[in-house]
């Protein structure tokens, strides 16, 4: 599966503690996909909200191009809706609901035909110990692995 990345989300890796991933499909306009395709996308500070029972991606910054005519643009940070099938939906809601859950946007890409997906996650918070423990074991494995690459 080769996909072309347009942006990432890694302060959702730092601040959430990820349960399960998604593959979601995102309502764009003209415009939009070509700004995407130049990159002009930032996921920092994205979320998923459920609107009349319609996942919607809220936040997400996608600029305008140079040559978009302002009349017909939307906000760069207006809501967008995405696309999944019914039973996950009432998966993800269910979880939300229950559970109290946030889905978060991981990443923002073009799949193989060309396609606009958004990689969306059921995600936990986490507290502030566990942001510090997280840290702590990235930095013992990448010491670890840096002692092996100076051992040969």
């Amino acid at each position: 599966m080769s996909i072309n990345l347009i942006a990432k989300n890694k302060k959702a890796y730092h601040d959430y503690e990820i349960l399960e991933k998604y593959e979601a499909g995102i309502i764009l306009q003209g415009y939009e996909v070509k700004a995407l395709r130049e990159k002009r996308a930032n996921l920092k500070d994205s979320f998923c909200r459920f609107i009349k029972g319609e996942l919607h991606l809220m936040n997400t910054h996608i600029a305008h191009l140079d040559t978009t005519n302002r009349n017909f643009a939307r906000d760069t940070r207006s809501p967008r809706k995405l696309l999944l099938h019914k039973q996950e939906l009432d998966k993800l809601y269910e979880k939300v609901q229950k559970d109290g859950l946030t889905i978060v946007p991981l990443m923002l890409y073009f799949n193989e035909r060309n396609l606009v997906k958004v990689s969306i996650a059921v995600a936990k918070g986490k507290q502030l110990h566990d942001k510090r423990e997280t840290m702590k074991r990235k930095t013992q494995l990448r010491e670890a692995a840096q002692a092996m690459k100076n051992y040969k």
